[in-house]
């Protein structure tokens, strides 16, 4: 029997709650699917920063490739800049294991809050692929005459044909597989070089998809057209620092950010893929028992989907659905009094139904 090891890595601030949470529910769908588990929890976080001087051990990356998959719960924390903890840790990871492909689930269910008004359920449902490695957060640039008026920061986006290709490819795949339309967000007309050539692959590779129905808008539109007409979307393809943003606004419009969850893939399996809520650390409430874990719990499922158990997968889909239309079990967030661990309770229970 195949066993499938997982690195969990909590984290910061409720990303130690609402991971507890997705492995008390991974234990149990092991128990009664026959899956087999095996776990290595590790203490990597902005605390072990502010001890140790690093966000992970100097041979990290060697800890982390033997296993499956990695278990991410946030990561962040005050009197640690952003730009640290997620260069030590998070980017690290991805770049690392060439987790090149970001899937973020933009799907209203049934029972989720939706802000937008009188919009059908059914017209917020698609997947945004992102390019997870490169681009934007490639983070090459330099700060020249530091604390002078002459100053000047250089950010420079790196957007290989590479690059560009294995994601725009993996997107025309998937949209090919489930039968969707796919649409390319750039932003041509202001990025002359980096921009106008993901829209020059994206019409070349189309080329090879020719029952694929296409679209291609500015982001500016397309984030006009996520609140205005998200039924225009089904699968979305978009670069680093876009996908970034868009997802963000796409899951205001699913529910919030609890109910958010991301993969972050190796296809071809060479490394571990990384899964994790995209809520953040929110040391405010961390260990309160408010968080939110349903965004945990969804990327569970999307683990489940990558370690070939899509039924199970699609279980627990439909158990977070289950919950949230009989609003009996809900956290502050979606306007219920339910602790943290209520939930991955309440989860479990409908599981067994």
């Amino acid at each position: 029997m195949k066993i499938f090891k997982i690195d969990l890595i909590p984290g910061d601030g409720i990303g130690v709650d609402v991971i507890r949470e997705g492995r008390r529910l991974l234990d149990h769908i092991a128990g009664i699917s026959g899956m087999s588990l095996e776990y290595n929890e590790l203490p990597w976080s902005c605390e072990y920063y502010l001890k140790h001087g690093k966000m992970m051990d100097e041979d990290g990356m060697d800890k982390l490739k033997e296993f499956d998959a990695i278990y991410l719960g946030a990561v962040g924390y005050p009197g640690v800049p952003d730009h640290v903890s997620l260069s030590g840790l998070l980017l690290k990871i991805r770049r690392g294991f060439d987790e090149y492909i970001n899937l973020r689930p933009v799907k209203l269910l049934r029972g989720a809050p939706c802000p937008l008004r009188d919009v059908p359920r059914e017209d917020i449902d698609m997947v945004v692929v992102r390019e997870n490695s490169e681009g934007e957060y490639a983070n090459v640039g330099a700060r020249l005459y530091p604390g002078t008026a002459q100053e000047v920061a250089l950010q420079t986006g790196v957007f290989s044909r590479k690059g560009c290709e294995r994601v725009i490819r993996y997107a025309y795949e998937l949209a090919k597989k489930e039968g969707k339309t796919l649409t390319s967000v750039s932003k041509g007309n202001a990025l002359g070089y980096s921009m106008v050539f993901w829209d020059e692959i994206f019409r070349e590779i189309g080329q090879e998809y020719p029952e694929v129905r296409t679209s291609s808008l500015m982001v500016d539109a397309a984030s006009m057209f996520f609140v205005k007409e998200p039924r225009r979307f089904q699968i979305v393809v978009t670069s680093n620092l876009f996908g970034d943003i868009l997802t963000d606004l796409g899951a205001a419009i699913a529910g919030g950010m609890g109910l958010a969850a991301g993969a972050n893939l190796n296809p071809e399996r060479k490394y571990p893929s990384m899964f994790e809520p995209i809520h953040g650390s929110a040391p405010d409430i961390a260990g309160k028992g408010l968080a939110n874990p349903l965004a945990a719990i969804w990327s569970v499922s999307q683990m489940l989907d990558f370690f070939g158990r899509e039924d199970w997968g699609a279980k627990v889909l439909a158990a977070i659905e289950t919950l949230l239309t009989e609003q009996k079990v809900l956290t502050p967030d979606l306007g219920g009094t339910a602790k943290t661990k209520e939930i991955a309770s309440a989860i479990l229970a409908i599981l067994k139904r």
